[in-house]
């Protein structure tokens, strides 16, 4: 099977990419995505966002990571598309997912749901702008609020030359709520159209990529929100690895800590790891606690030592 690293807008970044495919043996990473309106971006927009493209599109350990454009122009995102592999991306995605107001206001992720021909008309323009030895991949949902519009999203996504599709298992309406996943539409979609098929969504552990597989008939996973909530997902759903103990998600934190701290000279250090704790505190009710001591701090020094402290304290 394949697991792969999926995008997360403001929270995956390439220092998280780092940490998580340095414990895991993720297949694949994609990008947060890089906006594209009206012009060729520089090359300095793609390096910000994927310096991993100084390293030959991979991870330090070795993980290829894959540029997600989104947008709504065709032409715009084939001349970027091509940038992003002249500069070593191993491949292209395109964002159809992303369900956030501010991104479908500017038509853009989930909103081209409803118009399956324009992704039609991207995916073509993307594929034929790049090296075609070199993947074009799509992220969908199953439709905007009506999952039975996937057959013809999917259709126009497969016939415009996409060599994969992740299907995020739920329409745009349903947001991220757990009750209204649709995992048995995939399955559906497998059986009518050729293009390989990426599950995803819903998948917090190693029962959940079992049932996820038999349900969709489909060997190969993306993973998201889960990967943040307990770091080590990706071999939990692969290889059926216990899930990480506190004492070493802790350690792991104090390594990102120093990864924050030296690249963004702790400007916005609180506020991420602030983030991952609301995501960690799903799976760990130690980090709920230490949460709640470490909320009341903006400044990078004293959370930092909350967390040593924390971490001297279960190694004593």
């Amino acid at each position: 099977m394949r697991v792969i690293l999926g995008p997360m807008e403001g929270v995956l970044d390439h220092l998280m990419r780092e940490m998580l495919t340095d414990i895991n043996d993720y297949d694949l990473c994609v990008t947060e995505f890089v906006r594209v309106v009206d012009q060729l971006l520089p090359n300095s927009v793609f390096y910000r966002l994927c310096p991993e493209l100084h390293q030959g599109g991979k991870t330090a350990s070795g993980t290829p990571v894959r540029v997600q454009l989104l947008g709504q122009d065709p032409d715009w995102l084939a001349e970027n598309a091509h940038r992003a592999i002249t500069l070593g991306s191993p491949g292209i995605d395109i964002n159809f997912g992303c369900p956030a107001k501010s991104v479908n206001k500017s038509r853009g992720g989930a909103v081209l749901l409803q118009d399956p021909g324009l992704m039609y008309d991207i995916v073509k323009a993307v594929r034929g702008a790049t090296d075609p030895r070199l993947p074009v991949t799509a992220k969908v949902r199953l439709g905007w609020d009506e999952p039975s519009h996937c057959y013809e999203i999917a259709d126009a996504v497969a016939q415009a030359g996409a060599d994969e599709i992740v299907v995020h298992a739920r329409t745009k309406i349903d947001g991220y709520k757990a009750d209204t996943i649709k995992w048995d539409y995939i399955r559906k979609l497998k059986a009518k159209i050729n293009t390989p098929i990426i599950a995803n969504g819903e998948i917090w552990n190693h029962k959940d990529g079992q049932r996820c597989m038999d349900v969709t008939c489909s060997n190969a996973l993306m993973v998201c929100r889960g990967a943040i909530n307990l770091p080590n997902l990706g071999n939990v759903v692969k290889h059926n690895e216990a899930h990480m103990r506190w004492e070493d998600v802790l350690q792991l934190l104090l390594k990102y800590s120093t990864y924050e701290i030296k690249g963004d000279k702790g400007l916005y250090y609180p506020n991420r790891i602030k983030q991952w704790f609301a995501y960690l505190r799903h799976e760990y009710p130690q980090a709920k606690e230490l949460f709640a001591d470490i909320r009341q701090h903006n400044k990078a020094a004293p959370i930092v030592d909350i967390l040593e402290r924390s971490h001297a304290s279960l190694a004593a």
